[in-house]
């Protein structure tokens, strides 16, 4: 058990990221890689993958040297380097400026946290589900990468732009519209309940007992945010139950899973998806019908919506905009959630793309098959929420 304190003032200060860190991504797919868990989230992933992994010489023998050096640095175990993950308090990271935070790390550091990764390694604890052996792995660059050398590091910042490149980079369709989706309906509940509505949207996996966010963890721990408020941030590689930095000293960050829509085209093709062939907002309308075709164009563009608010947006009846939203279920474009009476309808990775080769500037309603899309964006209350 993980058991967050806060103060007041940390509860003024608690943030939630608009989209994944793509360090952060990298750590946890390694790990989603040296384990079995989650079939249906990862499965086609870890498939899609394999081929990459394959062959000793070639591309793959070039992918598989890529993981296997990042594995040594991330084993599936205890203990992960905090370097590789630096915590950005504010503003928009991409990858290139996270390598470049993790390359200049202090060498104190380095050899603080390589020397504490091979105490861990050296246990050789073994994880439940693991698929590889829990093998005394010597870290990548052990030495020279402790002491901050110049090529280590450029080594390991090149080990990380083609594991993005190759593992993480053509699924980011997937995994964006799987964060936009747990942003949206997060930062709804934020809007209307405050910070204490935010903190129960993490339950079962977190439970706010003011004024301690108790979280499932493998480890019994205690933090205290002393502060320093805290960061939330989204992942799709995470897995079940949120992790943090192993050094209470930094910046306070909870990395949480969000739910992995499972689409068969996903499934079958893998991330080269050929565009979908729609034209233009009004051909959208002659294909979906003026209803449906509004009701995907609002439910994109407010992130997530309710059936009452879709009802009101385009101007039908509950019964028939719910008969409208369950045809858009059935066919990939739409998920939806229950939360408490409610029900929140939300746009698929497929839904997104019709939309996106029909042009996102203008889009259908239902009274006329032609008009302007709601200017709601997907994070609904931009001034509480920071972006990363």
């Amino acid at each position: 058990m993980l058991r967050i304190h806060f103060t007041a003032q940390d509860l003024a200060y608690v943030r939630l990221a608009r989209s994944p860190d793509p360090l952060w991504e990298i750590v946890c797919s390694l790990c989603r890689l040296q384990t079995d868990e989650g079939p249906l989230a990862f499965g086609p992933w870890r498939r899609a993958v394999a081929a990459r992994l394959r062959g000793p010489g070639g591309e793959g023998g070039g992918d598989r040297a890529v993981a296997l050096a990042l594995r040594s640095l991330v084993p599936c175990g205890p203990y992960i380097p905090d370097f590789l993950t630096p915590a950005v308090d504010g503003g928009t990271v991409d990858l290139r400026q996270g390598v470049d935070r993790v390359l200049s790390t202090p060498r104190s550091r380095l050899r603080r946290e390589l020397t504490l990764l091979t105490e861990s390694v050296r246990t050789g604890v073994r994880v439940p589900g693991a698929t590889v052996p829990g093998a005394r792995v010597r870290p990548f660059a052990g030495e020279p990468l402790a002491r901050g050398d110049a090529g280590a590091l450029r080594a390991l910042g090149g080990l990380l732009t083609a594991y993005d490149a190759g593992f993480v980079a053509p699924y980011r369709p997937w995994i964006d519209a799987a964060v936009a989706s747990d942003v949206a309906w997060r930062s709804r509940e934020l809007a209307v309940g405050g910070v204490r509505a935010l903190l129960e949207t993490f339950r079962p996996m977190a439970r706010w007992s003011p004024p301690v966010l108790e979280v499932t963890y493998p480890v019994e721990r205690d933090l205290h945010l002393a502060g320093r408020g805290l960061l939330l941030v989204p992942s799709y590689f995470c897995w079940r139950r949120p992790i943090t930095l192993f050094d209470a000293a930094l910046l306070p960050v909870l990395v949480y899973p969000v739910e992995k829509p499972v689409e068969p085209a996903l499934a079958l093709a893998g991330p080269g998806l050929p565009a979908v062939p729609v034209a233009s907002g009004a051909p959208l309308a002659r294909l979906l019908g003026p209803t449906r075709a509004a009701l995907l164009y609002e439910v994109a563009s407010r992130g997530c919506a309710t059936t009452s608010e879709l009802a009101l947006a385009v101007g039908c009846s509950l019964p028939n905009i719910s008969q409208q939203l369950a045809i858009l279920r059935e066919a990939g474009l739409t998920a939806c959630r229950k939360e408490g009476r409610c029900v929140l309808h939300l746009p698929t990775p497929l839904g997104r793309r019709v939309l996106e080769t029909a042009g996102a500037g203008r889009g259908p309603t239902a009274r006329d098959g032609f008009g302007a899309v709601s200017a709601t964006g997907s994070v609904m209350v931009s001034a509480t929420v920071s972006a990363r």
